[in-house]
């Protein structure tokens, strides 16, 4: 490219005796221009923040909304009768993606400090520092808000209970700094969609539904003990707390009871709907699934932990299948 000397030097040889600066100056900004693609270089700059802001989503992680997703699934069935409205599998469902979204960006918000120090998150967008703790707030309230907005699609019940499924998301991520048990939060937050399908379908919140909630807490408390086993020897050095820790050597034994009690709740659910035996396959299946679970983490194996963890999509897999297929043939 020709420098700006050298562009007023070649005017200054041609015929024109007045060379005006303005004319230089445009000639070299033209050329400037021809060479750089501004947008592209826009159009990159803005794919490099979609994926920040993604990875922040844990979008490229769906495991967590697929955990979420699962018992909401099975409190709109239930409530329903098995014939759920579509109005409602799509906001539930596009309404797990976000919340799920946003409780992510609020999590790696809080831990903005600490992920850095644990191997297994020293590479997210907050902890190397490629998305700025501004960008990450807003993030997380523009994710809420479209939340909000489908939920204001259904009625008041729905809506007034949507408040207290934010409030405990956001608090959540806090927790682990001050108990010991923030799994039980988690437990919480991740079982909200259940009294919220309820709320409306039916504009009521029945004591089965109450009764599921309580079953998926103790599933959400048990596979996210399985999930701070990974981090356990990290979450040590740094101060942070979880069950895995407080359970110490009997945390698989008491991780195996959890889900013991979890089935038996499910149970519970399955008897009070008069479910099938398509249920109770379902359940057998999820049985053997944990069974493996426990198994397969014996040795407490950080990468086995983890991968137990991720088995327990196929449990919610397993018993929704089971419930759709009984309400459907009974």
């Amino acid at each position: 490219m020709k420098s700006f000397y050298q562009v007023a030097q070649c005017m200054s040889k041609t015929k024109k005796k007045n060379v005006k600066f303005s004319d230089v100056f445009r000639y070299s900004l033209k050329q400037l221009t021809n060479r750089l693609d501004f947008s592209n270089y826009s159009h990159s700059l803005w794919q490099h923040r979609m994926k920040q802001y993604a990875l922040l989503m844990r979008v490229d992680k769906p495991i967590g909304t697929l955990l979420l997703l699962w018992p909401t699934l099975w409190a709109l069935w239930l409530a329903s009768d098995g014939v759920p409205k579509i109005s409602h599998l799509v906001i539930f469902c596009c309404g797990v993606f976000l919340m799920r979204s946003a409780g992510c960006v609020i999590n790696d918000y809080a831990d903005r400090n600490i992920d850095g120090k644990v191997s297994r998150t020293k590479e997210r967008p907050l902890a190397v520092k490629r998305v700025t703790e501004k960008e990450a707030l807003m993030l997380f309230i523009v994710l809420a808000l479209l939340a909000f907005i489908l939920v204001l699609m259904l009625n008041q019940l729905a809506v007034i209970l949507s408040f207290i499924a934010l409030a405990i998301a956001t608090i959540y991520p806090f927790m682990k700094r001050i108990t010991y048990f923030p799994q039980v939060i988690l437990g919480m937050a991740f079982s909200m969609a259940i009294p919220m399908a309820f709320a409306a379908v039916q504009n009521q919140i029945p004591m089965t539904a109450w009764l599921l909630y309580v079953a998926n807490l103790l599933w959400v408390l048990a596979y996210d003990t399985l999930y701070g086993m990974v981090d356990k020897k990290d979450d040590l050095k740094i101060g942070v707390k979880s069950t895995a820790i407080f359970f110490g050597e009997a945390d698989l034994q008491i991780t195996a009871i959890v889900q013991s009690m979890f089935i038996f709740g499910m149970l519970l659910v399955g008897i009070q709907y008069d479910l099938n035996y398509f249920f109770y396959l379902g359940i057998l299946v999820a049985i053997s699934l944990i069974a493996w679970q426990v198994y397969y983490c014996q040795n407490r194996v950080p990468a086995k932990c983890f991968k137990a963890f991720l088995n327990n999509n196929w449990v919610g897999l397993s018993i929704f299948v089971g419930i759709v297929l009984s309400l459907y043939t009974r």
